[in-house]
């Protein structure tokens, strides 16, 4: 059952940074540019699957919470600000995602919501990963960190570094989606956005390895760990042929392997640690009899059909995006 729960919360954690992420990508560069006609392509990508994409977010809070109590309630102590500037940020999107179509007069607050949300939730998600990386403090068991304990160099550069990934998973989704001088600007700025990535994932590397970060040793333990970016490299490789040959539907997939390449990384890296290197996932989880109990709810019922609704759902809106003033009208 601990290995099942615990499959299900990669699952779940890996979609939402997927699907989540190339729409708050796309709220960033929404408030990128000033033209109209472009905000109204942007979200008409989005339109149709960013509320599901949120979704994946409450199954891994709920999952956290259900089968590994013990890291939900140290999450919640560790990261409680960054959690919830990232929860008002997203509330804010949503709400700017349904008004901003019905005013004129006060658009320019909503579009500063969209957009302002957008970077917050990345920012703050970045430098809660960051913060796991490095490694929060504990006494006798508890997370002694402090309420800004999770704040540190390196998780400010976290915060920019996934911030720029979801940025450059945004603009593939783009033109995967949209037409014109949307799609063209999607293309200038994904070798400008993979330039950054890189400089950032360089700068991590030294960092990590200037500090001696306890999560270095592992790729000394755990040779099979280089797979990872060779599937990495590989993946960025075709993503830069595909941009040079404008070919539009391979771009996101090979943005999402990049992604998954580095989610797999971070995953086996901290295995058997739940929060590196504290609490280990036989430590964390619950009572056999309660995972047992979610599983024929939750597990056999409820995580299958939001997958089916997941997939169902991008099949429909396959097409491309048709930008329109009265999306909810």
């Amino acid at each position: 059952m601990v290995t099942f729960w615990v499959s299900v919360l990669a699952v779940s954690a890996l979609l939402y940074v997927l699907l989540d992420g190339f729409d708050l990508g796309i709220g960033i560069l929404f408030g990128l540019t000033r033209d109209e006609g472009r905000r109204r392509a942007m979200l008409s990508a989005v339109a149709p699957v960013w509320d599901g994409n949120e979704t994946w977010l409450i199954a891994t809070g709920v999952v956290l919470w259900g089968a590994f109590p013990i890291v939900y309630a140290t999450l919640m102590s560790a990261f409680y600000l960054p959690l919830m500037l990232m929860l008002a940020g997203l509330i804010f999107r949503g709400v700017a995602f349904e008004f901003r179509n019905k005013t004129e007069r006060m658009r320019w607050v909503w579009d500063a919501g969209f957009a302002g949300g957008s970077l917050a939730a990345a920012l703050m998600q970045g430098a809660a990963v960051g913060a796991l990386v490095e490694g929060l403090r504990f006494s006798h068991g508890e997370y002694a960190g402090g309420e800004l304990g999770w704040l540190s160099p390196f998780a400010v550069l976290c915060a920019v570094g996934l911030s720029l990934g979801y940025t450059l998973l945004g603009a593939c989704w783009l033109i995967r989606k949209c037409d014109g001088e949307v799609r063209a600007s999607a293309y200038r700025l994904i070798p400008y956005l993979s330039v950054a990535l890189l400089v950032f994932l360089v700068v991590v590397f030294v960092y990590a390895l200037a500090e001696n970060l306890q999560v270095m040793g592992r790729w000394l333990e755990r040779p099979y760990l280089f797979a990872f970016p060779i599937i990495a490299v590989a993946a960025a490789v075709a993503l830069t042929a595909s941009v040079r040959h404008r070919r539009d539907g391979l771009p996101f997939y090979m943005g999402s392997i990049v992604f998954a390449a580095a989610f797999g990384t971070l995953a086996a890296s901290f295995w058997p640690y739940m929060i590196p290197f504290s609490i280990t996932i036989d430590e964390a989880a619950a009572p056999h009899s309660s995972l047992a109990f979610m599983f024929w709810g939750a597990g056999l019922v409820v995580f299958p059909l939001m997958l089916l609704y997941t997939v169902i759902g991008y099949s429909v809106f396959r097409g491309r995006a048709q930008p329109t003033s009265h999306l909810y009208q």
